[in-house]
């Protein structure tokens, strides 16, 4: 194949990558970000770290031999390439949608993802095992964790490192500093990092380096001298040690993350070591595409956008987030002890607005939700009213943090739970299923889940202003679509009685489902009352009066049914029925999800009907 142009569908992959020249392979990278362009354009997903990946990842699947060789992503959502390499190229359209490709790895979707990844930080710790396993069984190939500089801001990233750089494994890290996570990188690391992009340690390195490939049969001499003539890799030496050498590592870098042939003599060199080697590696976040270099920000994750002018379909003004965020700025002007908290995600959570009106209450800590909480319960006992604004899947990491340092000590703050809920494309990692069950069980908690714009901000004032000890307000992603109109706002219950012996309870956005589906009864002669909760944690005495009023009682929830609110609520009263979500939940559309889950309007009224029936 050598000198001739190749075209990325006809290839066999990965095995054709390593009968390719450089200039072939170069000319592939743009096909790939072609097919990315387009793809993501489309469907929505991950672009500016997928464009800032292509060339690492081609060098990474022509110096390794994967699956054979374990290449564990952090996060996931810079593996496209990944995909489009390995096997599924021919199914790449389907990503995101429902039946199709994930936008994150998954081991059970190809042999070539080692590790779940829809979350950061993991990788390092994941491919440490993967690589004391080899050396258990006797396989000496490697496992290679491959993460973002703002992973590592990620305290088990740091963990991991402890252990990995003298466990005397075939382990490789490679950090791809592009200097953003999410939002932009904050923090001594990220500063670190800055610097070593610039100024780094090579001197024992490539002396190390070189011994081993004096003595390295067939393939040494032509990498040494590779290495020798890169650009950045072993040039502008220092005498001074990196931290990641004092762990234990040989340190590798920085590395051209956009020129193949520096990147594949760099781990080269980092494979012949055979012993834990962390590569840094440079790219340019959204790499190939303009509106993407530009705003690496706004296009890390998009919805569908018009690839001409490169307009994202980012968080919309017309979201409960940027709701959130807007409410907390009209209440902080009010209240100077009001502080805002994001963990990397500021603009995901619609703390922008905060962060410019107010810089000097705001912090972004960067991806470290434990560290986020614990900060919080810090600002708490010293007098402020921290508001840390999170997904929640993400919060899932600080349920000790929830506990250990804001319960016990009967610290107030405020826990906005956004993505609560089915969230669609991005899959079984990101759907915010499962608060309401880890919430509930934290001691003296409040736990708020408004349906829209109003209830939002009406719960967020009284959440922030009138609560004590922790208190949470939940809410979807996206913006409101309630049709019914209520007489009054509040933050406790709305009772919709019709003059039936049943009824229909739940919250939150699930609402309007139960509402239409107490319409779809009616005509059928099934009246159905409805039990609209706000305030759903704890549930009050009047609540559960209420409940217990009526002959049945069937209780609908967009969340993990397990621990659930309805659970909780079958427990304390006998008429009633729990409805949730069993298992995890894969990707597609919110509206479909719920119909599968059996959480539409039609799905509900189907359901209420065969159970009445049966009691009949």
């Amino acid at each position: 194949m050598a000198n001739k142009k190749v075209d990325l569908y006809s290839l066999k992959l990965p095995e054709d990558l390593k009968k390719l020249d450089i200039e072939q392979c170069n000319d592939l990278c743009r096909q790939i970000r072609t097919v990315l362009i387009k793809t993501v354009s489309k469907n929505g997903g991950h672009l500016a770290s997928n464009l800032g990946t292509v060339e690492l990842t081609m060098a990474l699947h022509r110096v390794f031999d994967s699956p054979e060789d374990k290449i564990v992503w952090d996060v996931g959502h810079q593996a496209y390439t990944h995909k489009i390499l390995t096997g599924r190229l021919d199914k790449f359209g389907t990503l995101r949608k429902e039946g199709g490709i994930s936008g994150f790895c998954r081991p059970d979707e190809s042999k070539h993802d080692a590790f779940i990844s829809g979350h950061s930080s993991n990788s390092i710790s994941a491919a440490l095992g993967i690589a004391y396993a080899k050396k258990l069984q006797g396989d000496d190939h490697h496992a290679i964790a491959v993460l973002g500089d703002g992973a590592m801001s990620g305290g088990l990233s740091y963990e991991g490192l402890n252990n990995a750089g003298k466990s005397d494994t075939n382990m490789i890290v490679i950090l791809n500093y592009n200097e953003m996570s999410i939002s932009r990188n904050v923090g001594s690391m990220a500063k670190y990092l800055s610097k070593m992009r610039t100024r780094s340690s090579y001197k024992k390195t490539k002396s190390a380096v070189e011994r081993m490939l004096d003595v390295t049969p067939v393939v040494g001499a032509p990498v040494k001298k590779v290495v020798r003539s890169s650009k950045n890799a072993f040039k502008n030496m220092l005498l001074h040690s990196t931290f990641f050498e004092e762990l234990g590592f040989e340190f590798i870098g920085p590395l051209d993350g956009h020129d193949l042939e520096e990147l594949e003599a760099g781990l080269k060199a980092a494979k012949a070591l055979n012993k834990p080697v962390f590569v840094h590696v440079n790219t340019v976040k959204g790499k190939g595409y303009g509106p993407a270099e530009a705003n690496p920000g706004e296009f890390h994750g998009v919805g569908s956008f018009e690839i001409s002018t490169g307009n994202p379909d980012v968080v919309s003004p017309d979201s409960f987030s940027s709701v959130m965020g807007k409410e907390l700025c009209r209440l902080a002007r009010a209240d100077k002890r009001i502080c805002a908290v994001t963990a990397a995600m500021k603009y995901g959570t619609g703390l922008q607005y905060f962060a410019k009106s107010f810089p000097d209450r705001f912090f972004d800590v960067g991806i470290a939700e434990e560290h986020a909480v614990t900060f919080c319960g810090g600002l708490a006992s010293a007098g402020m009213i921290p508001v840390f604004a999170v997904y929640s899947t993400f919060l899932q990491r600080s349920y000790d943090q929830l506990i250990h340092d804001l319960t016990i000590g009967g610290l107030h703050a405020v826990i906005c739970v956004d993505r609560a809920g089915i969230v669609g494309s991005d899959g079984e990692t990101h759907q915010g299923i499962f608060d309401m069950s880890f919430l509930k069980s934290v001691p003296d908690i409040t736990i708020y889940s408004p349906s829209d714009y109003e209830e939002l901000r009406l719960c967020l004032k009284k959440a922030v202003l009138e609560d004590k000890g922790v208190s949470v307000v939940r809410y979807p992603r996206g913006r409101e679509v309630s049709g019914h109109e209520l007489d009054s706002i509040t933050t406790s219950y709305h009772h919709i009685k019709n003059g039936a012996d049943t009824l229909l309870v739940s919250y939150g956005r699930l609402i309007d489902n139960i509402k239409d589906a107490a319409d779809l009864l009616e005509p059928k002669g099934l009246k159905c009352d409805v039990l609209k909760l706000v305030k759903v944690f704890p549930l009050s005495d009047k609540i559960i009066d209420i409940m217990r009023s009526y002959k049945k009682v069937f209780f609908f929830e967009e969340t993990y049914r397990e621990g659930s609110l309805a659970e909780k609520a079958a427990a304390m009263c006998k008429n009633v029925e729990a409805f949730g979500i069993n298992g995890l939940v894969s990707h597609g559309e919110p509206d479909a999800l719920l119909d599968e889950l059996g959480l539409s309007a039609d799905k509900i009224a189907s359901t209420v009907r065969e159970r009445l029936k049966d009691e009949t």
